[in-house]
């Protein structure tokens, strides 16, 4: 009689010893000070000489530090590596995903913007060809920051004096009957947005085209792009707000932002 051969067993997807080392770091990150071996035992939920053998060797490869004997925080090493990561992860990168999600809602253009000096700039955009009438802006066109809403995303985060440097350098320099070219009127625009959240171009730049926009911010809390809907002036809907704004934050929290 022929003994069956067993399938060999499926290894593990996970090692025991990374998982009580993630166990050890997530529970570093939750004191802002130095934390007893005690404590670490028993918010990991491991044994006190397990946890005291793993951060010896976290100490050894600098992703802890020991305080003082019996004591730990987490290592300069995670925050050189924080930084590597942070320096590969650009804002397109984070963005197109969900640009083209909130693309595939709308059946607008979804435009991602940056300010370079008094102008923004569109740097990435999702549509498609087979998606109707678009209002559809290339790669590296500008843009002035008073006429667009994403231009008045960062105008709105300016200090008031650097606001009305702006409108002097640049005379706030009107495109249609519908631009804001006084100063008086762009400072309550400003405010508007700040209260709001968002921005709007109600065809301001272009007759005939309207935009609102949310910002992004990275992990320092900086405003460093905006996510903007383009669309003919009737067919731009107020319902889009809310799925802009997610979209927008989502984005955020990629790059690391954390709201207050």
């Amino acid at each position: 009689m022929k003994s069956e051969t067993l399938p060999p067993q499926e290894p593990k997807t996970t090692i025991q010893v990374i998982d009580r080392m993630t166990a050890l770091l997530d529970a570093l990150a939750n004191y802002p000070d130095p934390v007893s071996l005690k404590e670490l035992s028993k918010v990991s939920g491991l044994h006190p000489s397990t946890a005291h053998r793993i951060l010896n060797d976290l100490v050894v490869t600098r992703f802890v530090d020991r305080v003082e004997p019996g004591t730990y925080r987490l290592g300069m090493r995670l925050l050189e590596l924080g930084n590597v990561v942070k320096s590969r992860l650009s804002v397109r990168e984070a963005a197109l995903d969900s640009m083209r999600a909130l693309h595939k809602k709308t059946q607008q253009t979804i435009n991602l913007s940056v300010r370079q000096g008094d102008e923004i700039v569109y740097i990435d955009r999702a549509y498609s060809e087979r998606s109707g009438m678009q209002v559809v802006r290339a790669i590296g066109a500008r843009g002035p920051l008073h006429l667009t809403s994403t231009g008045k995303l960062f105008l709105s985060v300016d200090e008031p004096k650097a606001i009305r440097a702006y409108a002097t350098r640049t005379g706030l320099a009107g495109h249609n009957k519908n631009s804001i070219t006084d100063l008086a009127r762009l400072e309550r625009e400003l405010s508007l947005v700040r209260a709001r959240g968002y921005a709007r171009d109600n065809e301001e730049l272009e007759l005939g085209v309207r935009c609102m926009a949310a910002g992004i911010r990275d992990d320092s809390g900086k405003l460093v792009a905006g996510l903007s809907i383009s669309a003919p002036a009737d067919r731009l809907q107020d319902d889009w707000l809310e799925d802009l704004v997610n979209t927008a934050n989502q984005i955020s929290a990629t790059l690391g932002y954390i709201p207050e």
